[in-house]
């Protein structure tokens, strides 16, 4: 794998060459990782894998025709040779006239932040394989686990560049660590399984194994013995391992292509009341060591925090160059890219600002409601909004969280769930998209 500066060079010298070959423009990125995870499974080693890559994407333009194509032989022939392939390419392709650099004056100019991604660990197998061991133990320890699907530790890290012909060069290096453990509880045909996970930049950040563990055991005994429930209008409350997938879904709607191609329920939603007043929603590409801070986005913009959504108001779209070219704006920092194709838009540590009711206080006054801790399926409808999930969690009766529920499906417009979302006061910082408990009145529930 690449250092940055090893990796910039070789960027800068495909653009040269590019450029002396017909390119009129052209831009590289380079991505290298490594990783190596231990699975356990009924305290035995099941398997260790290691992966390791490293490739070169080029993006070039003739005119307005553009052409991309990678590599992961990185030698000077190969990279010529990958150069010839795109301008043969490029002269090939239909017009675009919205295709192109990012405007030049709205790069990046001098260092990039350090938002310190990389602890420049890298665990041996041993250590891996003692972490996922001790978090199976510990789920295994739980009363009424009486089987696993086993546990996982991983460590890896990854370098990233970029390089355009208008100027920009930049690079970081990452870091990551993870545990997961996923067991059974019960006997026969009333078995249940949950699952517990951590993620982190820095191996001290990392949760301990035996906590992760133990998390997943004691979920799994907790769903044992469901009941069945009668079908109706309700409120329902989201877990916060659930209920980030609803910001998911509002981040793909408020991108600039979908709203460029008309395939958004919000597409004219720019500026006006999305959700009820008081709700906030923040990306935060700087959260030092953030899960997916960012320096720098898919096209060499900064990036900056900031308010998606504003006392319910949504603010901004989230454009990469083209899209906001088709849609006459400018683009917003918020461009993604691998090595193939063209950039896309989407957020980077994305959060829901807390309420001032603890989940508790939240679900006080609900005398009937479900408790929402696993969704089953992809049932939303991205144009309409329209969205109807497979469930299960806990039933809620007079305040209170009571048996098991499964096999359920909860549904509604995400317009309309949007509105009625209030937040509890429990957010923590642990995934890409973080949310309190939310509660939404007023969903259907279809139940046995």
């Amino acid at each position: 794998m690449l250092e940055v500066s090893e990796a910039l060079d070789r960027l800068t010298a495909a653009i040269a060459t590019a450029r002396t070959r017909g390119a009129d423009a052209a831009d590289a990125i380079y991505v290298g990782d490594g990783s190596t995870s231990v699975h356990m499974r009924l305290g035995a080693l099941e398997d260790v894998g290691r992966s390791e890559g490293e490739e070169i994407g080029l993006r070039l333009f003739v005119g307005s025709r553009s052409a991309s194509v990678s590599t992961s032989d990185l030698s000077k022939a190969a990279l010529d040779a990958l150069v010839d392939r795109a301008v043969a390419m490029a002269r090939e392709a239909p017009e675009d006239p919205y295709a192109g650099l990012a405007p030049e004056d709205r790069l990046l100019k001098g260092p990039a932040p350090d938002l310190d991604l990389a602890d420049g660990g890298e665990p041996a197998p041993e250590r891996l394989r003692e972490m996922a061991l001790a978090c199976e133990d510990a789920a295994r320890a739980i009363s009424g686990v009486t089987n696993s699907e086993g546990a996982s530790a991983s460590g890896g890290r990854a370098t990233i560049a970029l390089a355009t012909s208008t100027g920009f060069a930049g690079g970081y290096a990452t870091t990551s660590y993870g545990i997961s453990a996923s067991v059974i509880a019960g006997q026969g045909g009333g078995m249940q399984r949950d699952y517990a996970y951590h993620q982190a930049r820095h191996l001290v950040d990392l949760e301990a194994a035996e906590a992760v563990g133990k998390r997943a055991g004691e979920r799994a005994i907790k769903r044992l013995n469901p009941v069945k429930i009668k079908s109706g209008a309700m409120p329902v409350v989201f877990d916060p391992r659930v209920g980030s997938g609803l910001i998911g879904y509002l981040i793909g709607a408020i991108t600039g292509a979908a709203i460029a191609r008309r395939t958004s329920f919000l597409l004219d939603a720019l500026g006006k009341p999305v959700f009820a007043k008081g709700i906030v929603i923040r990306d935060d590409p700087h959260r030092l060591r953030g899960l997916r801070s960012k320096p720098f986005d898919g096209e060499g913009l900064p990036t900056a925090a900031q308010a998606i959504v504003d006392d319910g108001v949504l603010k901004t779209w989230l454009m990469e160059t083209a899209s906001a070219r088709q849609l006459g704006l400018q683009p917003t920092g918020h461009a993604t890219r691998g090595v193939g194709g063209a950039p896309g838009a989407s957020l980077t540590n994305v959060h829901l600002e807390p309420g001032a009711e603890t989940p508790e206080a939240l679900m006080a006054d609900i005398t009937h409601g479900i408790y929402v801790t696993e969704l089953i399926g992809h049932g939303v409808n991205g144009v309409t909004g329209d969205y109807s999930r497979g469930a299960s969690g806990y039933l809620i009766e007079n305040g209170k969280l009571g048996p098991a529920v499964a096999e359920i499906t909860i549904a509604g417009n995400l317009k309309d769930m949007y509105l009625n979302l209030t937040p509890a006061s429990d957010l923590e910082f642990r995934r890409g998209i973080d949310v309190p408990t939310l509660r939404i009145d007023g969903m259907t529930v279809a139940g046995a």
